[in-house]
């Protein structure tokens, strides 16, 4: 086995200082030639996956033009789809979205560069002690738990004074000038979206804009190597996500998200060009959960790796966090006590994904 190491930076739950725990690089183990799985990565028989062959067809998720939605003939109708796809799904895919279809292939392109690079080029950019941001893995916590069969790449891009000047202002050109402007046209895309939910959910824009100004962003590419035995492994744990909206650009064609929708998990079928996009916790909270996080997690295959790129659009760290006072009623009181920002993203980083507990606990019961 490879002793090529890095850390994967955690907050402790009671001091919210930086802890590190040291873990291999995965990419760095799929390259060898394996005929089983480390131990560390094998999940417990309840925990697998089942990666069926069945040829029943399973429903997919819903596809939105936003065309439509900028339409003034269709417009109505497409934010009836848009509301439904939010309240009975939580993901949708997004098509007809205006985003440049080269800068999406640059982007593709260039993640794919990026995992490419020789080891010690891919180091520049690792993880340091007390900082999550940089190339590793996130949420271990323990010795004990389960590690994921992916590596990645995570790094806060809005407000850019938050940025680190070792990571992205590093990174090779064209490459960092493609994500830059990426970064930009998802804020953009994000803020429309947010705008059409405000209007189906009638809900003053203000409202619901507040807590993103100025707001962040951070961004995850991950990158899923093959698996000799992918039966027993996951890419990524379920769980939900503790943004407002996450907006995922797969930079191939391979399969492996799935989403849980009652009791059963459902792979997602990536249209070309199309945007993934999942409502995150904090739409579920500031919406009194009328629409609603969902669970989701990636498989892994024994013969393409998989990478994508997820955008996470995410409130000031200084706003408070509840429900849209519009949206709480005597018959519908409010289903989430109220919280900072700041103390649920470390409650989020703090521990191990795990389906939608932290969400949980601030339930009002």
């Amino acid at each position: 086995m490879l002793q090529l190491q890095l850390q994967s930076f955690v907050y402790c739950e009671t001091s919210m200082k930086a802890t590190s725990i040291t873990v291999p690089f995965v990419q760095e183990i799929a390259k060898e030639v394996l005929t089983t799985v480390p131990e560390r990565y094998v999940r417990p028989h309840h925990d697998r996956p089942i990666l069926s062959t069945n040829t029943t067809p399973l429903p997919h998720i819903p596809v939105i033009d936003l065309s439509n939605l900028m339409s003034q003939t269709l417009q109505e109708s497409e934010l009836q789809k848009l509301h439904s796809a939010c309240k009975d799904w939580g993901f949708f895919q997004l098509i007809n979205h205006e985003v440049n279809i080269s800068l999406l292939e640059n982007v593709k392109m260039g993640a794919q560069e990026f995992f490419n690079l020789p080891m010690e080029e891919k180091k520049k950019f690792a993880q340091r002690e007390g900082d999550l941001e940089g190339y590793g893995q996130l949420f271990i916590v323990s010795e004990d738990q389960k590690l994921e069969w992916a590596d990645l790449f995570y790094i806060h891009t809005l407000p850019p004074v938050k940025r680190k000047p070792h990571l992205l202002p590093k990174f090779p050109s064209p490459f960092r000038d493609d994500l830059e402007t990426y970064f930009i046209e998802m804020k953009k895309l994000w803020i429309q979206i947010l705008n059409l939910m405000a209007k189906v959910l009638k809900v003053d824009t203000m409202v619901m804009t507040d807590v993103f100004e100025p707001g962040a962003q951070a961004v995850r590419i991950n990158y899923y190597p093959p698996c000799p035995k992918p039966e027993l492994v996951l890419g990524l744990n379920p769980h939900s996500d503790a943004a407002a909206l996450t907006i995922l650009l797969q930079a191939n064609e391979v399969e492996g998200l799935q989403i849980k929708k009652d009791g059963q998990w459902i792979p997602v079928k990536p249209l070309p060009n199309a945007f993934i996009i999942n409502i995150g916790d904090i739409l579920e909270i500031m919406t009194n959960g009328i629409y609603r996080s969902i669970e989701h997690r990636v498989t892994v295959n024994s013969e393409k790796e998989r990478l994508s790129i997820a955008v996470f659009n995410l409130p000031s760290m200084e706003s408070s966090l509840g429900p849209a006072t519009s949206l709480v009623t005597p018959e519908k009181p409010a289903l989430f006590r109220r919280t900072s920002y700041a103390e649920f993203y470390q409650g989020f980083m703090s521990r191990e994904l795990r389906g939608k507990s932290l969400l949980d606990s601030m339930r009002i019961n």
